[in-house]
């Protein structure tokens, strides 16, 4: 049975979709600003963030909201919140502005800046990644797990090319070379949360990014460690608080317990880890 926070991310994650797939037959009359260079958002992701908070807003005033749209946004009457809700209302805009079939919602939950119920929805394929610290991690109902491949070798993995990151291209691409020696494949789908949620379900073995802010990855996180695998930064250290935004974002590595480590030891000494020292 699901707990009473999750029915209510479920809720509102649903709501947001909704809006997402409404539009997404208008996409030439949307109004697009770029936020930063190469980085977009439209009116449809405000519209989103509006009915998501709409809904969450019913769990009562003492929580916070971290939205990508909308910023942080305190809980009522300024009190200091213990809880945020972290949304990403249309992770993957530019896949969605140009019609590619490929974006999501994410909502997380955050105690004290740790993810304690995550909800990844996509809405064209109709799948529901839910996540709750302890009780694992499902999709539409079936139990997650990630991949069991222990190594580089033959593993599909995915990444990102942030456009905030892009003088750091090089090493990134250095990195990849690298991994490339050994791995089969590595896709970029455009969608961190969905990476994440692919990497729980074990659908792809591994997951690097960097320049990602905690609505992106939140949600995402909690999946894969609910499933049992690992999440750490380009260094191997534990992540930074999910309920604050940073200026030049994060670095994120997931994947099994035994996957992670010759994937974050291959970005350190291919020198993409460096780049962000």
């Amino acid at each position: 049975m699901q707990k009473p926070a999750v029915t209510l991310m479920v809720k509102a994650a649903r709501a947001g979709g909704s809006v997402l797939l409404r539009n997404m037959h208008k996409l030439d009359a949307l109004n697009v600003v770029e936020k930063q260079r190469m980085d977009y958002a439209s009116e449809v992701d405000g519209l989103a963030e509006e009915a998501i908070v709409k809904e969450l807003r019913k769990a009562g005033p003492e929580y916070a909201v971290l939205g990508e749209e909308g910023g942080h946004q305190p809980a009522r009457g300024g009190k200091k919140a213990k809880f945020t809700w972290v949304i990403d209302p249309l992770d993957g805009t530019s896949n969605y502005l140009r019609g590619i079939p490929h974006w999501c919602v994410s909502i997380a939950l955050v105690d004290n800046g740790e993810p304690v119920h995550g909800v990844v929805f996509d809405p064209l394929r109709n799948e529901l990644f839910v996540a709750s610290r302890g009780s694992g991690a499902v999709l539409d109902d079936r139990r997650l797990r990630v991949a069991e491949r222990r190594d580089l070798e033959g593993a599909l993995l995915c990444t990102g090319f942030p456009p905030r990151e892009r003088a750091r291209a090089k090493p990134q691409l250095d990195c990849l070379n690298a991994l490339l020696e050994q791995a089969e494949d590595v896709r970029r789908t455009g969608s961190a949360a969905l990476d994440l949620a692919y990497v729980a379900c074990g659908r792809f073995d591994g997951y690097f990014e960097a320049g990602v802010q905690p609505w992106d990855i939140a949600a995402g996180v909690l999946l894969v460690r609910e499933a049992g695998g690992r999440v750490c930064d380009f260094r191997g250290a534990a992540l930074s608080r999910m309920d604050i935004a940073e200026a030049r974002g994060r670095q994120v590595v997931a994947g099994n317990v035994k996957l992670v480590e010759p994937l974050q030891k291959t970005i350190v000494s291919s020198g993409y880890a460096k780049a962000f020292d």
